[in-house]
């Protein structure tokens, strides 16, 4: 009966991530498209601004040959895969940090195979330093590897696994 509580609680995290990061995406693309803007919020630490990220984390290694683009996607694929198999190996915190970081991914994924560009639209910034452009999948992945790097650092080994 754990295992499929376990199942479950796991199953529902994910989906949870996944249609949150979906449903913000949704949103902005669409407002973005019936306003004909692609800025949708301007304040003075936060922008809401849609751009279309064709490279992997923060834009890098944008390419314009579609070649390039598949084997990338194919690598985020597998990468995507070996993180929820290692997160469903472990336990406690260590797993659900891994399954916020498989869910975030799959969130970017889902963009990439759909729309052949991540869409990233929260921009923090302070005058004129500017963070990466980033959405709500990208919270998650990195909320996740905080979590695991944390957890490496600090927890004593077997001391969450409970």
């Amino acid at each position: 009966m754990k295992l499929l509580n376990n199942f479950f609680f796991d199953f529902v995290l994910v989906v949870s991530i996944f249609f949150l990061d979906r449903i913000s995406k949704i949103y902005v693309i669409n407002f973005s498209q019936n306003n004909l803007n692609n800025n949708i919020l301007n304040s003075k630490y936060l922008d809401l601004t849609l751009i279309w990220n064709e490279g992997i984390a923060f834009g890098l290694m944008s390419f314009d040959n579609n070649h390039y683009y598949n084997i990338l996607t194919g690598i985020i694929i597998i990468i995507t895969l070996i993180v929820l198999i290692i997160g469903l190996q472990n336990k406690g915190l260590k797993r659900y940090s891994l399954l916020s970081i498989f869910a975030g991914s799959l969130g970017n994924l889902y963009d990439r195979l759909f729309y052949n560009a991540v869409p990233d639209f929260i921009d923090f910034h302070v005058n004129n330093f500017h963070w990466f452009i980033f959405n709500v999948a990208d919270i998650f992945i990195s909320f996740g590897v905080i979590i695991m790097i944390m957890t490496e650092f600090f927890v004593k080994k077997g001391e969450l696994d409970a």
